[in-house]
């Protein structure tokens, strides 16, 4: 009994030093955690112009320095309403600490009723001028969340590149949303309206794309991911057509 009343005192006393060590750790690394979280949301971003960051270059390569330079220099972040009216930084930030962009969280976003959210864009100018209008998407896949970004030109029907992330879709099937480059490519030149000028999206395709304007194939046995990706596509543009209008040149 006397030795067992050590030994719940060592237990205690060394759960607590653990606790503490773990919790000051926890703090202490916070700035360094949302900084790499950061940076992992920016290389997601230019991951849409994949094609037009340079010869060679990968954005989910990019050192960290040069990501921050492309955003102070070549990005600028607008954050909007539902009529395309920009939200005020202060107004932002009254929800998301920094109240940039960058800031918002799409997960917590979608869970509004879409007039009552705030929407991302971020209009990146390559050093010929050009201007790219990258905009946030969330939807559903097979089994979980699925997301990513769709970058469109200047004149808001091209679409210039996209990058796609899940939270749990299938290795080998919806999974190759994320991980095989070749479904991305597939989405650059492709129209957000078909020749009638009706609003279209960029369909995904089961057994291949039929119109070569505005759909990209389909991933074999990955449907449910793939219908996913269209419905999240067709909604979470549609929601940035004012925007789209209030900026045509």
């Amino acid at each position: 009994m006397h030795n067992n009343r050590y030994v719940l005192i060592f237990v205690f006393i060394m759960t607590t030093i653990v606790a503490l060590v773990l919790s000051f750790m926890s703090i202490g690394l916070k700035g360094t955690h949302d900084r790499n979280e950061a940076i992992f949301n920016k290389k997601a971003i230019l991951s849409s112009i994949q094609d037009h960051l340079g010869e060679g270059v990968k954005a989910a390569d990019m050192p960290d320095q040069e990501v921050l330079d492309i955003f102070t220099n070549q990005i600028e972040q607008i954050v909007v309403d539902i009529n395309g009216n920009p939200i005020s930084k202060e107004d932002v930030e009254a929800l998301y600490k920094g109240g940039l962009a960058e800031n918002i969280d799409m997960a917590k976003e979608k869970k509004k009723d879409p007039v009552d959210r705030m929407y991302p864009v971020f209009v990146y100018k390559t050093d010929s001028g050009e201007k790219f209008h990258i905009v946030s998407v969330r939807g559903n896949g097979l089994w979980d969340e699925i997301w990513g970004c769709v970058a469109i030109k200047d004149d808001f029907k091209t679409v210039v590149g996209a990058a796609f992330d899940h939270k749990g879709e299938t290795p080998g099937l919806g999974a190759e949303i994320k991980d095989n480059p070749t479904f991305a490519k597939q989405f650059a030149g492709k129209s957000l309206y078909n020749p009638e000028g009706e609003f279209t999206s960029v369909f995904v395709r089961k057994g291949g794309a039929v119109n070569k304007t505005y759909e990209v194939d389909g991933i074999s046995g990955a449907t449910v991911t793939a219908d996913g990706v269209s419905d999240m596509l067709y909604s979470g543009i549609q929601h940035y057509l004012s925007y789209f209008e209030k900026n045509k040149s």
